[in-house]
């Protein structure tokens, strides 16, 4: 009877979790039914949990039953984040996320910390894909990528 009641709680506890609320403020919005499209724009802030996104701008694709499947956030674009049970935050051109693929791809002067080990990531096309466990980090032109972490040389 105690491992039941244990396992409901268990259960219960992993469906609230992933039924959070989303929260979008801005100085204007707009929805256009038929394109499946909501536009926010003026300081916008997008929060679910610990995760947040601020942009000049956030777009958001829906599918025909209303359930999101594309977000694009551009202008100043900052986010914290938790990825694969890891705290990030960082800057981008334009932020897409697809909630579906848990797919994160950071567009234009990207730049991506691991809050808990200081790692730092510098590119112009940073793609996390959390689903699989998969990074991408690509630069254009003659700028290279930059990786910074820290080494303990103990002897």
């Amino acid at each position: 009877m105690k491992k039941v009641l244990i396992v409901c709680i268990v259960l219960i506890s992993v469906l609230i979790a992933k039924s959070e609320n989303i929260e979008i403020t801005s100085k204007h919005f707009e929805a256009d039914e038929t394109k499946l499209i909501s536009k926010f724009t003026g300081d916008v802030k997008v929060v679910k949990g610990y995760d947040t996104i601020t942009s000049d701008s956030l777009i958001i694709n829906f599918d025909k039953n209303k359930k999101p499947i594309k977000y694009i956030a551009t202008g100043k674009a900052k986010f914290k984040l938790i990825l694969n049970n890891k705290h990030y935050a960082g800057r981008a051109d334009k932020i897409i996320y697809n909630p579906l693929n848990k797919y994160y791809r950071f567009i234009g002067n990207a730049f991506l910390q691991d809050i808990d080990t200081d790692k730092k990531i510098y590119g112009d096309d940073i793609t996390i894909d959390q689903l699989n466990g998969k990074y991408n980090v690509k630069s254009s032109g003659n700028k290279p990528v930059k990786f910074i972490f820290k080494v303990d040389d103990k002897k």
